[in-house]
Parts: C-alpha cells; structure tokens; sequence
C-alpha cells in the first residue's frame, strides 16, 4: 500500500489545487491554507494576533447605546452569479441585518464549510470578493474558523458570518412599532437577486442581464435615520419570501394591516418579464440590497428625499400605509382596479437563493 505525502512547505497551488481533508485536520496544510489565503486577503491587526477569538477594546458607548448582534447563513446555489457571489452576499446580509436595528456595523467573523475538492481557485475568488466587500463596508472580518467535509457531503462552499454592531441612543427600528397612518417606503426594485441567481441557475438566457442588487445598506440607513431622528419606526431587508413575506411578518408584529399600490412599486421591465415567464411574482423574489421602511406621516417626506439623495435609494418610492387591521392582512389595489389579499409565502418559491 503506497501513499503520497503532501509538501505543505511549498506555496498553495491556488491555480491547480483543490481543498483536501488536511485542510481541516487543524495541522500544517490547515495553517497553510488560512495563512496564505484567508489572511492575506481579510488582514487587519485582529486577525494578526492569530489567536482563537478577536481580542479587542470596543468603541466607547453613549448613554443609552446598545450592542446588536447578528448571524446568517449563505447556502447560495450557484455561487457565482451575475452581479455578486456567495463572498459579498455573506458580508451584505450580516452588515444589512445589524442596519436595519438601525446599528453602525463594527465588527465581522466568518466561519467556512469546505468541501474536499473545491478549487482553491475559486476558493481564492470567494474570499477575495468578501474581502473587497468588507472594506467597501468599512467593517472589518476579525476572526473566524474553516472546517472540510468529505467530497459529496457539501456542496462547495457555505458560509457563516457574524456581526456586531452599535445602536445609537433613541434609535427603535424593531418590527413591533408601525401603527396605522404610517407611511410604507421601499428603497428601490424588487426581485433582480432572486432573478439574478435563478437565470444563472437555470442556464437562462434573457435580452438584457440581470444582476443582483447585493449592496450593503448601513450607510443609506444612517442617511434615513439623520434626516428625521425618531421618523423611522420599522427597518426591515426583503431577503428570503420578499416584499411580500417581510410586511406580512410586520403587520402580525406590530398589530396591524398594509394597504399597498402596485402601480407605485418599482420593478424592472426584464425582471417583470422573467417573472412572468417563469410564473414568479416578483412581490415574493429575494433581495439583497434593498430596503423596507416605515415612517411616521410627518417624516416620510423628508425620509424619500434622503433615500433619493443616495446612491442604493435613487428609484425609492412610497409604496403604501399602514393601516387599522385586526387580521393583519396585507391587502394590494392593483393596477386593474381591483384590491387583493398579499399573503405569506407558501413553501419555498426559490430555495437556495440566499
């Protein structure tokens, strides 16, 4: 019986290699692999200590701030696709679920399930794409942890990732404050990342690209919540299930019913037509760089016109209000006259797409 030993003193052969179980066996080959692949890319003087947790003094806190914490999982299938990849989406979707606690995000860790076999090369990809999208963000990935699995028992990639963040005194976005009256925004199209994901997916070929609007948010939230402190009730990202999935989520929090116009809801003319082909309604697509607000009437102006005056909110528009409800139905006047029910989503319209 012959067996072939590994030279792990050697670099990484990033263009040719593939991850192997040594790479999560916690010895030489996966000291290697987070020296030479995750650390140069995420580098920050958190990481250098090179101990198993990020040791750090945490800004100074204002009376009244408050610490949120957040975590998601990314399962995305593909993991590339056209306008983002599993690495920026794992960043966006934790710096976006600390803003809309309406938190400044400070801090990331990532946790990584590989599977035997995964190119390093698109490994490399992955990690240098998360690494772009933290500085972008400004947030930096402090620690974090890599385990493997056996080839068939993944699939690529998955990961992990963790965020803290702090809330400024006076700052209450929870999903329990909209109250009849209130006005409904939403800070762009719906549908391009669920649509995105699915053409590539699908192998589908459209007349123009779809891309996804994977972006993070904190900073057009800081905007929102500067230009009408104490205006914004409810912060919510239309991630899995939609538009549609996340009101109906608010209204059974806060008590209360929404009463939306479709004609006011922004959606592509490609994805409007890739949904109808493929019988989706865009009210149930995912999104990853979008938001829904809920604003005091006396606020909602001067929120749009925040949102307008940045770049993740140019087409914002007011898409309804908050209504007296005590069934917490979403209600829709349609474009045809008509008023119909906008209700949960029923099983999973498109799974994996997040």
């Amino acid at each position: 019986m012959s067996s072939t030993k590994k030279d792990y003193s050697r670099p990484l052969d990033i263009k040719h290699g593939v991850v192997d179980m040594g790479h999560g066996a916690g010895g030489r080959a996966a000291a290697q692999l987070i020296r030479e692949l995750f650390v140069a890319a995420f580098d920050n003087e958190w990481l250098a200590q090179g101990n198993d947790g990020a040791v750090f003094t945490p800004p100074p806190l204002p009376p009244g701030a408050r610490l949120v914490l957040a975590t998601d999982g990314h399962v995305v299938s593909p993991l590339f696709f056209p306008g983002g990849d599993v690495g920026c989406l794992s960043v966006h979707g934790t710096v976006n679920d600390l803003a809309m606690s309406g938190a400044t995000p400070l801090y990331l860790t990532a946790s990584f399930i590989l599977e035997e076999g995964f190119p390093l090369a698109d490994l490399q990809r992955i990690v240098r794409s998360m690494a772009a999208a933290a500085r972008d963000a400004g947030v930096p990935i402090v620690t974090g942890d890599t385990k493997v699995v056996e080839r068939g028992k993944g699939d690529g990639v998955f990961i992990a990732t963790t965020g803290l963040g702090v809330v400024p005194p006076g700052v209450d976005t929870g999903g329990a404050n909209a109250r009849p009256g209130d006005v409904l925004l939403l800070s762009g199209t719906v549908g391009d990342h669920g649509v995105a994901v699915l053409s590539k997916r699908a192998s589908l070929e459209f007349e123009t690209t779809i891309v996804s609007d994977t972006a993070a948010l904190h900073t057009l939230v800081a905007a929102m919540l500067q230009a009408a402190p104490g205006g914004v009730r409810v912060l919510r990202d239309p991630t899995r299930g939609g538009l549609a999935t996340t009101l109906n989520e608010i209204a059974r929090q806060s008590g209360v019913g929404m009463l939306l116009d479709e004609a006011a809801i922004p959606v592509l003319p490609q994805v409007d037509a890739a949904c109808e082909l493929l019988g989706l309604d865009p009210l149930y697509v995912a999104n990853e760089g979008k938001l829904v607000a809920i604003c005091a009437p006396e606020a909602a102006a001067a929120v749009l016109a925040a949102m307008h005056a940045h770049p993740l909110g140019r087409a914002a528009a007011r898409i309804g209000t908050v209504v007296q409800d005590a069934h917490g139905f979403v209600q829709m006047d349609t474009r045809f006259g008509g008023r119909r029910v906008v209700d949960w989503l029923s099983g999973e319209q498109l799974p994996r797409i997040c």
